[in-house]
């Protein structure tokens, strides 16, 4: 009822909307690649949201390619009627997804360049996307743990950069260092959350 009353006098929905994809497999390391770069084009950008929604973009296609590794995902969200509440819930969610198991990136380090290349392959990959955004995405707003649904909620992140309705977007992933591994032991105990597809 608040819902249609709140969209009767005008005022604006704000929606905070997390995903988790854990991939798994031994192709997946190219995936580390691609969210990597997204993600040094995001520092360089200083929060620029053009800037950040294509790199949004990349990243959503680029998991659509690589769906045959999709192993669990889940998702979560709330809708809220200030911008100011939706803000401090990003921020919730961007602090929750900082602080887990392997998911801080070094881009200033450049330690190891001339080791020789020796890693083991990482074998799982979770990537954790937070968005905000203004009014109503069906696609987003429903439970995602089965493939065609996680297929839509993808291509609607997709859409909603070349609609100008995102107001925040965060990209974070485990292992964010190339080298580190996340064990299945790991996942159970960071991310248990994660419903299998």
């Amino acid at each position: 009822m608040a819902n249609l009353f709140n969209k009767m006098i005008g005022r604006t929905r704000y929606v905070v909307f997390r995903l988790f994809l854990h991939l798994g497999g031994g192709e997946v390391a190219p995936i580390l690649g691609v969210l990597n770069s997204a993600g040094r084009d995001a520092i360089d950008a200083d929060g620029d949201l053009e800037v950040l929604g294509e790199g949004l973009v990349e990243i959503s296609q680029t998991l659509l390619q690589y769906d045959e590794y999709w192993l669990s995902a889940a998702n979560e969200g709330d809708v809220f009627w200030s911008e100011g509440e939706a803000g401090d819930y990003v921020n919730e969610l961007f602090t929750d997804s900082a602080e887990r198991y392997l998911s801080e990136p070094d881009y200033t380090s450049d330690s190891g360049l001339n080791e020789p290349l020796s890693i083991p392959v990482t074998r799982n990959v979770i990537v954790m996307i937070t968005v905000a955004y203004e009014g109503e995405v069906p696609e987003l707003e429903t439970d995602l743990s089965n493939v065609q649904a996680l297929k839509e909620g993808l291509k609607a992140l997709i859409n909603l950069h070349y609609k100008h309705r995102l107001k925040a977007i965060q990209v974070h992933f485990s292992p964010a260092q190339l080298g580190d591994e996340l064990t299945s032991d790991q996942l159970l105990q960071y991310y248990p959350e994660l419903i299998p597809l």
